[in-house]
């Protein structure tokens, strides 16, 4: 796979991602985007300032100017795009992947996404062209601005009073020490790799992994803590622990911010699932009063999606949560401030998170197991030829989604991952357990 993905641009840096790549972006964006000034934020891992220093210098060569941001989370660049009415925004980041990784994700006026199908195909063109980089004749500049009090105020008006709560953050020694502190308090809960390293010691910072769970989920249940909050490595993401360490299925954290909307705001109406998620969801959401709108995977497609219906949320089951109150943008502190809202209320009622979880949860989910395989086509083809005839309900986009009355499974190609995605879900763990080795015979044959 290239460096081009759907949703950004990213890879090992020194071999598939170096500054000539970074100095080629920075040169052309500006000319294909049809703009004069770029905002550039960046992250903390070892290789950052060599690309920041390049890609800077191909914006200033192209005679276009540069809004330097500093060190930024992902939701942070978002938000200063749409601050100061930016025409286009980068953010150097390789997200939740480990530290040898680097790469960029690009945003359009309104923090929109550039992805494959809206400018990513055309720059990946120029960049991997022989097309030449003459430096103009007037050179753009570097302007160096500080956003981070106007930020912390912005997310500080969400916050309520945590004071009851027992909470352990875990920030993956990741750019969410930029703000978590300030934001929810540093001297009242626990915190965990609360120091920026990008070469991240304790565990690599993608939160989906159980195993880089694990130091936070010990740290819950020895603090008596409430609910552990976990980051990954640009704060884009977020996925919780219950208060007996259990790591929560992402998606089923839609349900709860649904909950938070209809019962805090009086919101009904769309909310944004992508094509993996449970029907312990989508059934609470429709139980509330929402349509449950199921769309493609991935940060690109989802934005777009969101503003087409005018919902008020969604949610991924990679843990990236999208709000019309954060400009139709994901961002992890953000939804973490709503899931925590919640939880004092419900704390009020007696009631626990892994309480709201286990009643949430009517159905049997594998959760998303991964094959590394080459011939991801043909697999998925012949998926479909043996289970869509007879299927009550399907959908074709980003794979496919294949449900019967009683269980239902997903399969899909990763778009920045070499892996055959596959969940399946059943009403109960017997019929799970035989649906799923029906398809791993099929898979692994």
């Amino acid at each position: 796979m290239g460096i081009f993905k759907a949703y950004d641009v990213r890879g090992i840096y020194g071999e598939e991602l170096n500054e000539k790549v970074a100095y080629r972006i920075g040169y052309f964006l500006p000319s294909l985007l049809g703009v004069n000034s770029v905002v550039v934020g960046y992250d903390t891992r070892l290789s950052t300032p060599s690309l920041y220093n390049e890609l800077v210098k191909g914006i200033t060569d192209s005679g276009n100017d540069v809004v330097s941001l500093g060190l930024s989370t992902t939701p942070f660049v978002y938000f200063a795009t749409v601050y100061l009415n930016a025409e286009c925004s980068v953010q150097i980041t390789a997200s939740h992947n480990s530290k040898e990784y680097n790469g960029f994700k690009i945003s359009r006026k309104g923090a929109l996404p550039v992805g494959g199908d809206t400018g990513l195909k055309d720059l990946e063109a120029l960049v991997m062209s022989d097309r030449e980089t003459p430096v103009s004749e007037k050179k753009g500049e570097i302007k160096n601005i500080k956003l981070y009090s106007t930020y912390k105020a912005f997310l500080k008006k969400w916050t309520e009073d945590y004071t009851d709560l027992k909470i352990t953050f875990d920030l993956s020694s990741g750019m969410a020490n930029l703000f978590a502190p300030s934001v929810f308090g540093e001297a009242k809960f626990k915190y965990l790799n609360n120091k920026l390293d990008g070469s991240f010691p304790s565990h690599e910072p993608n939160p989906l992994i159980p195993a880089n769970c694990a130091q936070l989920s010990d740290a819950v249940v020895q603090n008596g803590s409430d609910i552990g909050v976990i980051y990954d490595g640009d704060a884009d993401r977020v996925v919780f622990v219950d208060e007996t360490g259990r790591f929560i299925q992402p998606d089923y954290i839609t349900a709860l911010i649904g909950y938070y909307y209809n019962h805090f705001k009086n919101v009904a109406g769309n909310a944004v699932v992508d094509i993996r998620t449970s029907k312990s969801t989508t059934d609470y959401l429709s139980k509330l009063g929402y349509n449950p709108v199921i769309w493609k995977v991935g940060h690109s497609f989802a934005k777009l999606k969101i503003r087409e219906t005018d919902a008020r949320f969604g949610g991924e089951l990679a843990g990236h949560y999208y709000f019309k109150d954060f400009f139709w943008c994901d961002s992890g502190i953000f939804a973490s401030i709503l899931v925590l809202n919640t939880l004092v209320n419900l704390k009020k009622q007696g009631k626990k998170l892994s309480e709201f979880i286990n009643e949430l949860v009517v159905y049997a989910n594998t959760g998303e197991i991964n094959f590394k395989i080459d011939n991801k086509d043909e697999v998925i083809e012949e998926l479909k030829n043996k289970y869509l005839p007879s299927a009550s309900v399907s959908y074709d986009f980003d794979g496919y989604r294949i449900e019967y009355p009683t269980w239902w499974f997903s399969i899909r190609k990763s778009n920045t991952e070499p892996y055959l995605r596959l969940i399946v879900e059943a009403s109960s763990k017997e019929e799970l357990d035989s649906k799923l080795n029906e398809l791993k015979s099929i898979i692994e044959k």
